[in-house]
C-alpha cells in the first residue's frame, strides 16, 4: 500500500487563528483506497506577557515626576506590539494633579495585557527667599532703609512675592518700630514668611 499525503489551510479571523486539514490516502495497486482525514483547528488566545520590572503607583513632588519608560512584552505565537497612553486629571493647583499612564501589550489576534501606573503629584515644596536677609536691625530715626524687593524661587516653577508694612509708635516722635513681611508664595500657596523688624 502506498500512502500520500496532503494538508490544506483555511484561514481565521487573524494571522494565527486558522484550521489545518491533513489528508492521508492509502492505495493499493488496484487503486483501493482508504482515506483519513484530520483537522486540527489552530488559535491564538495567549496575552502577551510584559518583560522585565513595570512601574508601580507612586506619589512624587512635581519636579520629580519620572519619565515614561519604554515597556517590552514578548507572545508565545510571534511578536507583541506595546502602545502607550497617559491622561492627566488635574487637581486643586497646576502643580497637583494625578498621571494616569497605560501600556497595552497586543498580539496579531488582539489578544491584550493591560498595565496601568497612577503617579500622584503633589507640591508641598515652599519657595525660598534668594539672598542673605537680617531679620532685626537698629537705626537712627534719619536713616531708615527703604524697604528692598525680595525674590524668590519655587522647585516647580515661579514664585510670587508680596510685601507688608506695619509701622509701631514708640515713645516719642522719633522712636518706635517699622514691620516688614514679605510673603513667597507658589502656584499651589506653599508659602515662606520673612519679617523684618
Amino acid at each position: 500500500a502506498t500512502v500520500t499525503f496532503d494538508e490544506s489551510r483555511t484561514n481565521g479571523n487573524c494571522a494565527n487563528n486558522y484550521i489545518l486539514t491533513r489528508t492521508w490516502t492509502a492505495s493499493d495497486v488496484c487503486n483501493n483506497r482508504t482515506i483519513y482525514v484530520q483537522t486540527i483547528t489552530v488559535q491564538d488566545t495567549t496575552k502577551p506577557v510584559f518583560t522585565g520590572q513595570l512601574p508601580a503607583n507612586i506619589t512624587v513632588n512635581c519636579d520629580a515626576v519620572p519619565t515614561a519608560p519604554t515597556l517590552t512584552a514578548t507572545d508565545n505565537c510571534g511578536q507583541a506590539t506595546v502602545t502607550f497612553n497617559e491622561s492627566r486629571a488635574n487637581g486643586n493647583c497646576a502643580n497637583s494633579y494625578v498621571l494616569t499612564r497605560t501600556w497595552t501589550a497586543s498580539d496579531v489576534c488582539n489578544n491584550r495585557t493591560i498595565h496601568g501606573q497612577t503617579i500622584t503629584v503633589q507640591d508641598t515644596t515652599k519657595p525660598t527667599f534668594v539672598g542673605q536677609l537680617t531679620t532685626k536691625i537698629t537705626v537712627n530715626c534719619d536713616a531708615v532703609a527703604t524697604a528692598p524687593t525680595l525674590t524668590a524661587t519655587d522647585n516647580c516653577g515661579q514664585a510670587t512675592v508680596t510685601f507688608d508694612e506695619t509701622p509701631t509708635p514708640g515713645g516719642c516722635i522719633g522712636n518706635g518700630g517699622i514691620t516688614r513681611t514679605w510673603t513667597a508664595s507658589d502656584v499651589c500657596n506653599n508659602r515662606t514668611i520673612y519679617v523684618q523688624t
